[in-house]
């Protein structure tokens, strides 16, 4: 039997000099890396099913990384792992915990006195209600209207925690004395995902329609980490996923009529595709146009019906 070959774990010093050190989020919150597995080099040798290490060449890796991402061959990505401990609102955690794509341990305040820290909100970071999305918002109040409303957060979060203490000291059973905390306690918890699931979570919290919470939290994880971790992935993935745009096969062919010089016929295939009412019949708000018309407007492509 031959002898096995001797391998040599794959390390990135640039992530090594920040293993445990907490990178700030919000007021009182942080992000910081525990352990990882693999790198940039992992990722090529899984694409190549090689046990040795990667090209001799930089750029060969570069360009086999870049492959993969912009031909949404994954499987290489899920051969690195990341390990996290975050302290983060629980609000915040309930959406970062619908992602059901990482092993997770969390806090709890079962076992645990529950962490003494809340979210507070500066008098002018309280946001409005969107008025064309339900889930989102839009603009600040002004300073002197979200005065009032921080004052009375304090008021309603210094409530709550003496309730909380008073239970304690009395001796409520923990898993009862916490119910009443709000929301915005923040909790902590260790996460460990594979790169390409880390990837699809970035994607989508790092977008600028992602709520602003978990979107501060999504930027250091990817500015900060992983762009130190696989940066040749890390760049891929900005330039085919994070900041690219995708052209579904309707918005393909209206767009090939645009660039023909036919707008007439780009305006009769959005008809055709429902993107538009018939002529005469008033026009109502249409996501899937709307998309289309963002598309065109950033390619600077004139839109034919406007």
């Amino acid at each position: 039997m031959d002898e096995a070959e001797k391998l040599q774990r794959p390390l990135v010093p640039e992530l090594d000099a920040i293993l445990g050190i907490p990178f700030k989020v919000l007021d009182d919150g942080f992000v910081r890396v525990v352990d990882y597995m693999g790198s940039d080099e992992s990722i090529v040798q899984a694409a190549r099913v090689s046990y040795g290490k990667g090209t001799k060449k930089v750029q060969e890796d570069r360009g086999l990384i870049r492959y993969l991402m912009r031909h949404h061959h994954t499987t290489p990505f899920e051969m690195c792992e990341l390990k996290l401990h975050v302290r983060v609102p629980m609000d915040t955690w309930r959406q970062w915990i619908r992602h059901r794509m990482a092993n997770v341990n969390e806090y709890s305040t079962r076992y645990s006195i529950a962490i003494d820290a809340a979210q507070k909100t500066p008098s002018s970071e309280w946001r409005h209600q969107s008025k064309d999305n339900k889930q989102g918002s839009e603009g600040y109040f002004e300073s002197s209207i979200g005065q009032t409303f921080t004052a009375q957060e304090k008021e309603l979060q210094d409530l709550a925690r003496k309730t909380y203490n008073d239970r304690l000291n009395a001796g409520v059973a923990r898993e009862q004395a916490r119910k009443d905390l709000p929301l915005s306690t923040y909790t902590e918890a260790y996460w460990k995902a594979d790169l390409h699931n880390l990837l699809h979570f970035l994607w989508l919290r790092m977008d600028p329609h992602a709520q602003f919470e978990i979107r501060s939290y999504a930027n250091v994880i990817g500015n900060e980490i992983v762009s130190r971790w696989c940066p040749l992935a890390w760049q891929a993935f900005l330039d085919y996923r994070l900041n690219a745009s995708s052209l579904s096969r309707l918005e393909i062919e209206i767009i090939k009529s645009i660039q023909s010089g036919n707008a007439a016929e780009a305006k009769e295939l959005a008809i055709e595709f429902g993107l538009l009412p018939p002529d005469g019949v008033p026009v109502k708000r249409n996501r899937e146009r709307e998309d289309l018309e963002a598309k065109l407007a950033f390619l600077k492509i004139p839109i034919p019906w406007k």
